[in-house]
């Protein structure tokens, strides 16, 4: 019997053989015009199918080339800036409208919104007992771990869970929308109380809310919230809840329902590719470097020091030394990101409100700051701004919102667009999604296991 030691010591052995056994010479990349990551040398993405859901734009053409231009977004055809006008006025909430523009591709008119929101809060109840029985038992840290075991749990109480139906995937992606809330929630408020021995509570949503409104009240022990708290968790919701085809969790979403399975499978893996640091996971690092920036800063409205500090983190000689600064650049936006624009009058409002106008000020220098540091330090294909991961993680922090659930936030937020792309996938293609990869390995002769 080997020793926990002895355990260790051959894993590590096999690691090294997994790491000389399979790495590939990254020459070979160029040879055969490999793109990494689907994406060519200047980051752009290759195409992979068509979609009417969402559309980034980060360049115009002029003159036959591409010019880089502030990012656009558009849901369904409308410029997302148009979406959120009026998103101060009192009781506004848009994420329930705009799911149903993103689901049936047209805005609806008030008697349609309200019907529903009607269905959507008919929905926001989960089966009898499974907080006790699935929730509550086995609870992680890990919040999005915890979410994709409830959702695959949630297939056991569905009779028509293998039906693809497009009527039943509609309901059961209701469904998702409707309990996404509830499961992040009570997931994390089981972690805390087992897991952290703090009191635990259990509040029901309430059906004449919202679902930013009954975030909050879920969240809190004493369920009360201003309204700029909700109507800034309902924005964020609103900028976070689709991001075109191509983006990691819903291109999963698309390769999942291309093989037939079903929604509560194809959300799983949504929610397995979200909680990457890649991916959903990025405004979690940009609050813990701004804590390690406040830490090591003496003076954080000194911009020298400051920017000594950025310079630091581009060196890998400050925080997790990866060699980056968090919350700055996109996959696809290069001057701006139309998301964070909209994203920082709200946040500083509400930094007014929370009494943290200061560090509003310092995200800000940062924000222009530091695209000119990464400029001055390393040569770059496009432009670096601020991204919406920038601004959230601190919006999230001034809502008491704990960072176990800043990715489930996400999550709330973006299932909406998932099911909408599940739906679109299903309509239009009836084939797999089977990419090809070419095999650079050597042929073998076969050895005798008493010739080895």
């Amino acid at each position: 019997m080997l020793s926990k030691g002895e355990w260790g010591t051959m894993i590590s052995s096999f690691a090294e053989e997994c790491v000389k056994n399979s790495a590939i010479d990254s020459s070979l990349y160029s040879q055969y015009d490999v793109k990494k990551g689907l994406r060519d040398k200047n980051g752009v993405g290759v195409l992979a199918g068509l979609t009417k859901v969402s559309c980034i734009e980060s360049h115009d053409m002029v003159d036959g080339k591409k010019v880089p231009c502030d990012g656009r977004l558009y849901y369904r055809g409308y410029n997302i800036l148009d979406l959120v006008k009026g998103h101060g006025v009192k009781d506004n909430f848009r994420f329930e409208e705009i799911t149903y523009l993103l689901l049936f591709g047209r805005l609806p008119n008030r008697e349609e919104l309200d019907d529903f929101i009607e269905i959507l809060a008919h929905m926001r109840q989960l089966p009898t007992n499974f907080v006790r029985d699935v929730i509550m038992k086995a609870p992680s840290k890990d919040m999005m771990n915890s979410l994709a075991k409830s959702v695959l749990t949630l297939a056991s109480y569905d009779d028509h869970v293998s039906d693809l139906s497009i009527s039943n995937v509609l309901r059961q992606c209701l469904m998702m929308i409707s309990e996404f809330p509830m499961l992040a929630v009570y997931g994390y408020h089981a972690y805390n109380h087992y897991e952290r021995d703090e009191s635990m509570y259990i509040h029901r949503p309430d059906p004449t809310l919202s679902t930013a409104e009954n975030l909050l009240r879920m969240l809190r022990s004493d369920m009360k919230y201003t309204a700029l708290e909700a109507r800034v968790l309902d924005l964020a919701l609103v900028l976070h809840m689709e991001h075109g085809g191509g983006n990691n969790s819903t291109f999963t979403t698309h390769v999942v329902s291309s093989s037939g399975t079903d929604t509560y499978a194809a959300m799983a893996a949504a929610l397995s590719s979200l909680k990457g640091p890649k991916h959903g996971g990025a405004n979690i690092k940009v609050v813990q470097m701004m804590e390690d920036l406040k830490k090591n800063v003496k003076d954080t409205k000194d911009e020298d020091e400051v920017r000594n500090y950025l310079e630091k983190l581009l060196h890998k000689e400050a925080f997790d030394k990866k060699g980056l600064i968090y919350g700055m650049g996109h996959a696809v936006y290069s001057i701006s990101d139309p998301r964070a624009l909209v994203f920082k009058s709200f946040v500083e409002d509400l930094s007014k409100e929370k009494g943290r106008e200061d560090e509003f000020e310092l995200y800000s220098m940062i924000e222009q700051m530091a695209p000119k540091v990464i400029a001055g330090e390393r040569a770059i294909y496009k432009g670096v701004s601020a991204n919406v991961d920038f601004y959230s993680g601190f919006v999230y922090n001034m809502l008491d919102i704990p960072q176990e659930l800043f990715t489930p936030i996400f999550a709330i937020a973006r299932v909406s667009g998932w099911s909408a792309h599940r739906i679109e996938e299903l309509i239009n293609v009836d084939k797999i999604i089977r990419p090809a990869y070419m095999s650079v390995s050597e042929k073998k002769e076969y050895i005798p296991m008493d010739e080895r």
